[in-house]
């Protein structure tokens, strides 16, 4: 027996697909981009591909599923904030910044420039480690890796 979706049912199984995807506040997305800062936000799933975020307060945002390839994180602020499963962190610059306590479950970190970050308490558990640049780096149980020096 052959089923058809009607077309009421198919246009809303693709809103709620869509707005899952896009889960992240509009608000607080011009806000990060107009002020460079955005303490306790909800960005999750959002676009940040490329963006110069040096220096960003994001402390406590929810970073889920975020795309941060290719982002500058130079020095940015991310205490607490949730990166549970930011697969596209590809080639992400987090020079300096302050990842304590963050939550990187599931995260790919792959080819990530961590020099001088501070993962102290930060969660790595299943994390995708994979040609992530450590130098100066304290990780989360407070010790130094030196070993990409």
């Amino acid at each position: 027996m052959k089923r058809v979706f009607s077309m009421p049912v198919l246009c809303l199984l693709l809103v709620c697909l869509s707005w899952e995807v896009a889960a992240f506040s509009e608000e607080d997305l011009k806000k990060l981009k107009a002020t460079g800062n955005c303490v306790q936000c909800d960005l999750s799933g959002a676009d940040l591909w490329s963006e110069d975020l040096s220096g960003a307060d994001l402390t406590e945002a929810n970073l889920t599923k975020v795309n941060l390839t290719k982002t500058n994180l130079t020095k940015a602020i991310l205490i607490k904030a949730d990166l549970t499963e930011a697969h596209h962190l590809y080639g992400a610059n987090l020079t300096g910044a302050n990842l304590t306590e963050a939550n990187l479950t599931k995260a790919s970190l792959k080819r990530v420039n961590l020099t001088e970050a501070n993962l102290t308490g930060a969660n790595l558990t299943d994390a995708n480690l994979i040609r992530a640049i450590f130098c100066g780096t304290t990780m989360q149980d407070g010790t130094m890796d030196n070993s990409g020096c």
